[in-house]
């Protein structure tokens, strides 16, 4: 990799914290009803009368709440805020973001339905009593941010009152995650948990978790030294102890966190930055394993451990080094585990088989989708011993293995039968949307490309343009007036900015005359004179841009926010060659309930003949394979395979002829209507049809009814729509639509950056 598309590291602003909390409205979550709720009869099943007969029911046989209600998938996320992040304590209101943030991720990672619930006491007690009265509202508890040691109280507490799992995340999420690696770790090094000299500095909630869960795991208790910020924790120390520091106390010689170290093979941190010096990592036995774990800093960093110790396997919980001990490769899925079962409590047992699942998981051959995510290749060794967050196993691999676990050590109120069919569950039920793209943004963040986004004087394109600088995707190219650029970035709280982007003015750009000149020489004969070619390269930012592409001086474009597209496409004509005739194609991605297609042609093609139709079906299929879909095309009509017979579908059913004849490599079909393409049991009807699943990409009849559709969708569905994604064009450029949001620019210019649109 170069120093030129190195990657950068993130930064994220408090505007931008801010605005994602405000828009599109306040929070994080809905609250969407699963049933129809249309009718009367709706409303008559859903309340008064039918609602009577589950009461019933439930009263008879309180089991039967899983089946009837929301319990058996309903998380309770519970807080008192005072021990929030690294902030410390700052009330229970303030905690709401962050409790808000962990519903969001049990839903994302795992479809484990949560809420909030913030309370505003520090007395334990009372916590204890309003969490246990809440207990026939939830199938689990996920305490989050209380501070020690009234965690551990009221941890243990609730797991002897209630008959529901309670865990405390802050523990237990980072002590799986930590022995996941820790496994891997100590078998890349050829040394065993019961022989290993371990250490752990942060006698806080989180480490002596993860003290307690090695040892559960098989580590020696007296080869376990525990640190605080007083030093080693040893058997007859009073100074600054408590029962659960007490129990961990050991007879040793060491006093301090350097003596601990010599010699260990083993150093676990969740306690501070720079806790760890490279002197104490000299001290420590061959190929040692160091898990520094601070946030946002760790107690030393890879590249310094790794400067003195190039034998050393390094784990943090940052996103921007190898192995990262993240909480959420744990808790989502021990609960969705705990969850299927209808399970009493989360013990030890379903712990460990959560942490050794992913640890076998990361030994496994990555899939391609998982690599394309993340830019790179990942093969299970020193820099990668713990899956990564967005790996699409996880789901079907984690949950199992706590299910089994919980129903072998009897905690499992339902237990699963037919586990293989859980499993398929398990692989149907996540959305597959957000991994496509994350892959987008993945491909863009190692591309780190000069984008150039054109219109500078619109407030939501230069505040793209920040966060594509600022989230490490490359540079931002902005093209304005810099005194307008500075304006509009100042009174969207972003003055500071200015000196990160680059601005672009065309009236004082060094290269004006060759690009005039480029410009000329392209229309010359189309009736434009020197002049003319010259004002229009100085006068429109969507040619300007242009140029600035087309002479290398960015590596991608991304335009449209301010005009229609069909005016911006035939700016950008002026330079690049995008006509129908050309093999341009545009292709919109629409995203709703978990299900992804492509449309086309929704940009370039007004009346596509069969031949055009089989070009949009092959562009349709290049983009699916870019966001890493096996392309089944489906050529739609109000006709199916015939019948009605209309001169206006026969075009549908000739053009898959035409590729027939091209030999086209992907799955094709036609003519029939969206129902047989979509829905498995209508296509069940055309046993004959080539389609081996439905269709993920749509080719319409005209470029009217693919804008109609589309549009349709994101009004009266709430689809979201990435598009049209311009293909077949010599350079990466795409083009927003007017209604773009700030993440719907990020997304086409992170379409740009990674290729593609490019024509093959």
């Amino acid at each position: 990799m170069t120093a030129k598309n190195q990657p950068q590291r993130a930064r994220i602003t408090p505007e931008e914290a801010l605005a994602y909390h405000l828009e599109p409205r306040p929070g994080k979550f809905d609250v969407v009803p699963s049933t129809p709720m249309v009718t009367q009869r709706d409303l008559s099943l859903a309340y008064s009368p039918g609602v009577a007969v589950p009461v019933q029911a439930i009263a008879a046989n309180p089991e039967t709440a899983y089946d009837y209600t929301t319990k058996g998938n309903l998380i309770a996320v519970v807080s008192n805020g005072t021990s929030i992040l690294g902030l410390g304590n700052l009330g229970a209101l303030a905690s709401k973001p962050v409790m808000e943030g962990k519903a969001v991720l049990f839903k994302r990672f795992a479809d484990v339905n949560a809420i909030d619930i913030e309370l505003d006491t520090e007395d334990p007690d009372e916590i204890i009593q309003a969490v246990r009265l809440m207990g026939p509202t939830f199938g689990g508890i996920n305490l989050e941010d209380i501070k020690a040691p009234e965690c551990f109280i009221i941890e243990q507490r609730l797991k002897e009152l209630m008959d529901i799992p309670v865990f405390h995340d802050d523990q237990h999420g980072t002590a799986v995650i930590c022995a996941a690696g820790l496994i891997n770790a100590l078998h890349l090094s050829g040394k065993r948990i019961e022989d290993v000299r371990i250490v752990l500095n942060g006698a806080g909630a989180a480490g002596i978790a993860c003290l307690e869960l090695v040892k559960a795991m098989g580590a020696s208790p007296e080869n376990c030294i525990m640190c605080d910020t007083k030093g080693v924790i040893w058997q007859g120390r009073t100074e600054g102890m408590n029962q659960w520091k007490s129990a961990h106390a050991v007879v040793t010689e060491a006093r301090t966190l350097a003596e601990a170290l010599v010699g260990a093979d083993v150093f676990l941190g969740v306690s501070a930055k720079g806790a760890v010096t490279q002197a104490m990592v000299e001290t420590m036995a061959p190929n040692p394993v160091i898990f520094a774990m601070a946030n946002p800093d760790p107690e030393i960093t890879p590249e310094e451990a790794h400067e003195v110790r190039p034998d050393a396997i390094v784990a943090t919980g940052r996103s921007d080094y190898p192995n990262q001990v993240n909480n959420v490769l744990g808790f989502p899925y021990l609960f969705r585990g705990a969850l299927d079962i209808h399970a009493r409590a989360i013990n030890d047992e379903m712990k460990i088989a959560c942490a050794r699942a992913l640890a076998e998981l990361a030994r496994e051959d990555v899939p391609d989708e998982v690599a394309v995510a993340y830019g790179r290749k990942l093969v299970f060794g020193r820099d990668y011993i713990i899956p990564t967050p967005f790996d699409p196993r996880l789901i079907h691999v984690v949950p199992p293995a706590v299910a089994r676990a919980g129903m072998d050590t009897g905690v499992a109120r339902r237990p699963i039968i037919d586990m293989e069919g859980y499993v398929q569950s398990l692989r149907q039920r996540m959305d597959p949307t957000a991994s496509i793209l994350q892959g987008i943004h993945a491909r863009a963040r190692r591309a780190q490309a000069r984008m150039i986004f054109a219109e500078g004087d619109d407030p939501r394109v230069l505040r793209a343009a920040v966060a594509w600088q600022r989230s490490g995707l490359g540079r931002a190219l902005v093209v304005g007036r810099e005194a307008d650029v500075a304006e509009k970035l100042s009174a969207a709280g972003l003055a500071d900015a200015l000196q990160e982007i680059e601005v672009v003015n065309a009236a004082n750009s060094p290269h004006q005359s060759r690009y005039h000149e480029a410009l000329y020489a392209r229309l010359q004969r189309k009736g434009v004179d020197r002049e003319d070619a010259g004002k229009l390269a100085n006068r429109d930012r969507h040619v300007f841009a242009a140029l600035m592409l087309a002479h290398g001086h960015g590596d991608g474009l991304v335009t449209g926010v301010t005009r229609k597209s069909a005016h911006v496409l035939e700016q950008i004509g002026q330079v690049f060659d995008v006509r129908p005739q050309d093999g341009a194609v545009g292709v919109t991605a629409i995203l709703h309930k978990g299900r992804i297609v492509l449309m086309g042609d929704t940009l370039v093609h007004e009346w596509p003949e069969a031949e055009d139709l089989a070009l949009i079906a092959t562009r349709g299929a290049q983009v699916a394979r870019a966001l890493g879909m096996d392309p089944r095309v489906a050529f739609l009509s109000f006709s199916t395979f015939g019948y009605p017979v209309s001169e206006r579908a026969t075009k549908m059913a000739q053009a898959p002829r035409v590729l027939d004849a091209m030999g086209a490599d992907f799955e094709y079909e036609g003519e029939m209507t969206v129902d047989v393409a979509l829905n498995p049991e209508q296509a069940a009807r055309y046993p004959f049809s080539r389609l081996t699943g439905p269709a993920n990409v749509l080719v319409v009849p005209a470029r009217h009814s693919a804008s109609i559709s589309v549009k349709l969708m994101q009004e009266m569905a709430g689809a979201t729509v990435i598009g049209p994604i311009l293909t077949g064009v010599p350079k990466p450029i795409q083009i927003c639509s007017t209604t773009s949001t700030v993440n719907d620019i990020l997304n086409m210019a992170a379409i740009a950056a990674g290729g593609v649109g490019l024509a093959r």
